[in-house]
């Protein structure tokens, strides 16, 4: 049991480290790896660190282009106003008495590629104009945007949480996309309805507007139903030095082009061989391979701007932001990797198999437990992410989940474990308080309950669909 114990001391060691020491997860992750591997008793020295080396190499070798490239083309839309043109593009389909669930299906789609905390802070503007144009409170607006991100920000790649979690779990990512797709269209519906249900009790006191002369203009004509094209123009001046954005296709090839593709070459690998073994197939095999379908996506990024320009391309422009935006998460998935690797290396897998027969009988909720329980004690969804499928990887087999459509759906079942829940140790609870003006007892009871709701709701739906395929 001795493994067990350290095992148990590790998660301890990495909670405390991140939490309580406020550490980078990357010292916290490679410490734990080398220290589970030290003292394991089970491996030498040597061992230890080339577990360590070819966890940490091989993780970043399956993800890594992945995740660089998906935050480039988040950093291109987010830069050109690629995110406000879908936020308009989705006001006109669903026309404007349904405004609340076009920034659920806004914050779900732009959270694909860009980090949610980001795209909060460049969509908030638009959503606050909104609230009061069609005199709504706030908290509605506010909690539509944000649990539509926090959605796909855990459960759809090429989001780096995601990712990184099918790269260390060895999951087919198109997989993982379709077992995804459900699961957070389900979490879209459940976020909707508890911002238009439930957020709407909750009043929130936005600032004072700087052009009264205008409300009190427009409350002389009874303007009540908002321009998403004048709300745009006017949220959006600091984009006038590129124009007033690309067009809605534009901004959508970018995101579901890869994705597109990269679902394509699953289904080209399935036993059926759908589109034969010729050249068609051939070809789908490889672009839609993670790496090259998101170097395909950063090329159509590269059509956002009004004019591209050498500057943007640069290692201070917008190509170099989106990489140093991605370096982190990077480097963390890897660290997962190499602690995954020694807990793979040590043996623990068949001593949980042998001494823990309880948690062969939990199924696809441990993935879900063991993601909450860090979730909510150190705050980051993506290291929670990154922690589990380490924790993971030497289990699948011994807990019967060792098909490929068994591994994706651990992963999403991951995914849906970490959205339990945010709260003041996230930072992103921050961003949506602080961004909102909500205080922190509205903070808890909006942002705190709605997250509380999303992933129980997902992750009950993730049990059923275990039912069915494992």
């Amino acid at each position: 049991m001795w493994l067990i114990l350290l095992l148990i001391l590790t998660i301890v060691f990495i909670i405390i480290s991140t939490s309580v020491f406020k550490w980078h997860p990357f010292l916290s992750l490679i410490m734990a790896a080398f220290g589970f591997g030290i003292f394991s008793g089970t491996m030498s020295l040597t061992d230890v660190v080339s577990a360590v080396n070819g966890g940490f190499g091989n993780t970043i070798g399956y993800i890594g282009i992945v995740i660089l490239a998906g935050s480039i083309i988040g950093k291109f839309l987010e830069k050109s106003g690629g995110a406000f043109k879908l936020a308009i593009g989705a006001l006109k389909i669903v026309g404007k008495k349904n405004i609340p669930l076009a920034m659920s299906i806004v914050g779900y789609i732009v959270s694909i590629p860009v980090f949610c905390d980001s795209a909060f802070i460049v969509l908030s503007p638009l959503s606050k104009a909104l609230a009061k144009t069609i005199k709504i409170s706030f908290a509605v607006m506010a909690m539509s945007l944000s649990l539509g991100l926090f959605i796909t920000h855990h459960l759809i790649p090429p989001t780096p949480g995601p990712v990184a979690a099918a790269g260390i779990l060895e999951a087919d990512l198109g997989t993982v996309i379709l077992l995804g797709l459900p699961v957070s269209l389900l979490g879209l519906v459940i976020a909707w309805l508890f911002s238009v249900k439930y957020a709407k009790k909750i009043q929130i006191e936005l600032e004072e507007d700087q052009h009264p002369e205008e409300d009190q203009k427009n409350v002389e004509h009874k303007k009540t139903d908002p321009d998403p094209g004048e709300i745009y123009k006017e949220e959006n001046k600091s984009l006038n030095a590129f124009g007033e954005g690309p067009s809605l296709l534009k901004s959508l090839l970018p995101i579901f082009i890869p994705i597109i593709l990269i679902i394509l070459r699953s289904v080209n690998d399935l036993p059926s061989a759908p589109f034969g073994s010729g050249n068609a197939a051939m070809i789908i095999g490889f672009i839609g391979q993670p790496s090259v379908a998101l170097l395909i996506g950063v090329g159509l990024s590269f059509l956002l701007p009004v004019k591209l320009s050498k500057d943007m391309l640069s290692s201070s422009g917008w190509l170099g932001e989106g990489i140093v935006a991605a370096a982190t998460i990077i480097i963390v998935t890897g660290s997962g990797g190499a602690f995954g690797k020694v807990l793979q290396e040590s043996g623990i897998a068949e001593v949980v198999k042998e001494n823990l027969s309880g948690a062969q009988s939990l199924g696809i909720w441990l993935p879900i437990i063991i993601a909450m329980s860090l979730k909510i004690a150190q705050g980051s969804g993506t290291v929670s992410i990154i922690t589990t499928a380490s924790l993971m990887a030497p289990l699948v087999p011994s807990l019967g989940m060792d098909s490929p459509s068994a591994r994706a759906l651990v992963v999403v079942a991951i995914g849906a474990g970490s959205m339990i829940a945010s709260h003041a140790n996230d930072s992103y609870f921050w961003v949506v308080t602080q961004m909102s003006n909500m205080t922190v007892n509205q903070g808890y009871r909006l942002q705190t309950m709605g997250t509380l709701i999303l992933g129980i709701c997902t992750s009950v739906f993730v049990y059923f669909m275990s039912l069915w395929i494992l």
